[in-house]
């Protein structure tokens, strides 16, 4: 296998700076300007779909491409390949059958779609791969081996939706309308979470989703940390059986099992201002990884600024090297944070919602529409 040093470098090179808005309320219409931003996220994403499809032979586009009703659309994974075990293992064309232009345009899809900090996650996340391949030499540890998925017809205008995703990585984006987006279920992870040797060592990716949380459970006082405390040992008991994904309590099932995670832990009305500000930053650092112009468009409108039905809830020690847990629930999302694996040096993260991953809610709502007519 070759190594990627070029994949390295981009990785580490790609800018970290974003802005988000302000939001509103979520029954508001957008102002004009918020529009044209909206819709010249659609824009550029169904461009940048419609460039890769136009680049694949007859037989690479039948397997990049699925009807937007397909079972696959819902079957998605973070493990490796030699993992998945069931449904014929990840669907979609995988960087390593496309030729060097098709690889370009396979990335600029979710460069359409990430912040520049989130495009820096998704490649930092790749280019581990070559780490783990020099660690252990199995094949199937390669930054190219990740999967493009198109589902429908990419429609500026249209409902349609995309998947790029391998092993620690899976962004989903649902487009309805060329105006409502959906960017659930989003999973990033890396391995290691902070690289302790070799020309990359101290590259720590997720670094932001790991260290927020830490000062903030660090500032509880002795009441707080008591409530913020769950067990999660029985559950991890019943996922042993079903799935090797067992400290991410969701995994990676097409919907979330509210019984997994019942609303525990410290509410945000029971931390002082500036933990509360602490945690909405936490929160916002998933948010985050999304261009601005892409968040107007879901149901948060930008940066998240209303804690309000916000529990965050916290498991294992406090420092790092130590195992932890930690996940933030709304009424409509889901954060999971997990830190459990190879001397707690080995984090997943996901960001998901109860009634909306896959768009789901927002699809609903637009088929009801569509009858009506």
């Amino acid at each position: 296998m070759k190594t990627y040093h070029r994949l390295t470098c981009l990785a580490l090179i790609t800018g970290l700076c974003w802005n988000l808005a302000s939001t509103r309320p979520a029954d508001a219409a957008p102002p004009k300007a918020q529009k044209t931003q909206i819709s010249r996220a659609s824009r550029e994403m169904a461009s940048a779909a419609k460039r890769f499809l136009a680049s694949l032979s007859e037989e690479e586009r039948k397997a990049a491409t699925f009807k937007m009703d397909s079972k696959e659309r819902d079957q998605w994974y973070f493990i490796p390949d030699f993992a998945i075990k069931e449904d014929g293992g990840r669907t979609g064309l995988p960087m390593t059958k496309m030729s060097p232009q098709q690889k370009i345009f396979a990335v600029t899809l979710p460069a359409t779609a990430l912040s520049h900090r989130g495009y820096l996650e998704m490649n930092s996340i790749r280019a581990l791969e070559q780490v783990l391949f020099e660690l252990e030499g199995k094949d199937y540890r390669n930054p190219e081996l990740y999967y493009v998925s198109i589902f429908g017809n990419p429609d500026p205008k249209g409902t349609w939706g995309w998947r790029f995703e391998g092993h620690h990585l899976s962004v989903n984006v649902t487009i309805v309308d060329g105006e409502k987006f959906s960017v659930t279920p989003s999973f990033f992870g890396s391995n290691p979470a902070t690289v302790m040797q070799g020309p990359l060592k101290g590259v720590e990716v997720l670094k932001e989703e790991q260290q927020l949380a830490l000062n903030l459970v660090k500032s509880f006082n002795p009441d707080q940390l008591a409530i913020a405390t769950i067990d999660t040992a029985e559950v991890d008991k019943k996922l042993l059986a079903k799935s090797v994904i067992k400290e991410v309590l969701t995994t990676d099932d097409p919907v979330v099992d509210k019984g997994l995670v019942p609303h525990k832990g410290i509410q945000y009305a029971d931390l002082d201002p500036k933990q509360q500000k602490m945690l909405l930053r936490l929160v916002n650092a998933y948010l985050g990884r999304f261009r601005p112009e892409l968040l107007k468009g879901t149901r948060y409108l930008g940066n998240l600024r209303d804690g309000d039905h916000l529990y965050f809830a916290w498991s294992g020690g406090q420092a790092r090297g130590q195992f932890h847990y930690y996940r933030i629930q709304s009424k409509v999302f889901l954060i999971e944070f997990a830190n459990t694996q190879n001397d707690a040096n080995h984090v997943h993260a996901v960001f998901r919602e109860f009634d909306g991953d896959f768009g789901r809610d927002l699809l609903k709502e637009h088929y009801s529409k569509q009858h009506k007519k």
